[in-house]
């Protein structure tokens, strides 16, 4: 198989390329990366120094390429799906790159950043940095929900990457900060991504893991893990 993936299958930039992969039905083998494990960490590090994953190894064209947004362009130009993911027009390419990297950077960065300050002991946790990427999570929730108005996806009818970078961004920082009550359109977008084949499936690969996750017990109901028994 040409194509290999490095991954996790409870890391949310993971998830972006995963859905993008599924959606197209792209053939693919996961090679999943325990970075507690020096081996499994190497193995990583050989591609890609920084020991970020996700990571993609294509063998027939001898690439390995890093960052999520240009794994998906790459399988966009050399792996072209029945639904590509980057429109032609340069106008609507450019808006779902916008809206990638919005989520990306305005929904994902501040979402790990609290999941991170729950990780530290307690002399070493930051309130006003929770504090503010609370207040980044809420503003970005009502921009979302203005351009969503007559959507069905983020940039318009059709699915894109932007909305691969929404999905998993979307799942992990609604159980850090809610959406509101005026965010309708908002919840109804997120119930769409949470019913779309490809990343239900993401979802449920990643199941076994989510009893890893601190905010597990405010994930949808179908996916917390059950509690032990006592």
């Amino acid at each position: 198989m040409s194509l290999t993936l490095y991954q996790h299958p409870l890391a949310s930039f993971c998830h972006k390329v995963l859905m993008a992969l599924y959606e197209n039905g792209t053939p693919f083998e996961s090679r999943i990366i325990d970075l507690g494990n020096e081996e499994s960490r190497a193995s990583l590090v050989r591609l890609w120094p920084l020991a970020k994953f996700p990571v993609l190894r294509d063998e027939a064209l001898d690439s390995t390429v890093p960052e999520t947004s240009i794994i998906i362009e790459y399988l966009d130009r050399h792996y072209t799906g029945a639904a590509p993911l980057l429109p032609t027009d340069p106008s609507d390419a450019l808006c779902v790159r916008l809206w990638d990297r919005f989520f990306d950077q305005y929904v994902q960065d501040p979402m790990q950043r609290i999941v991170a300050d729950v990780r530290r002991a307690d002399g070493d946790r930051s309130p006003q940095g929770v504090s503010e990427a609370q207040a980044l999570l809420r503003t970005a929730y009502g921009m979302i929900e203005k351009q969503l108005d007559g959507k069905t996806w983020i940039t318009g009818n059709s699915l894109t990457m932007a909305d691969c970078a929404a999905a998993p961004a979307l799942f992990y920082a609604e159980t850090v900060v809610p959406f509101g009550e005026g965010h309708t359109r908002l919840k109804a977008y997120y119930q769409r991504l949470l019913d779309r084949p490809s990343f239900a499936r993401v979802l449920k690969e990643a199941m076994p893991y989510f009893h890893m996750y601190p905010y597990s017990e405010k994930l949808p109901s179908p996916l917390r893990p059950e509690k032990p028994n006592a």
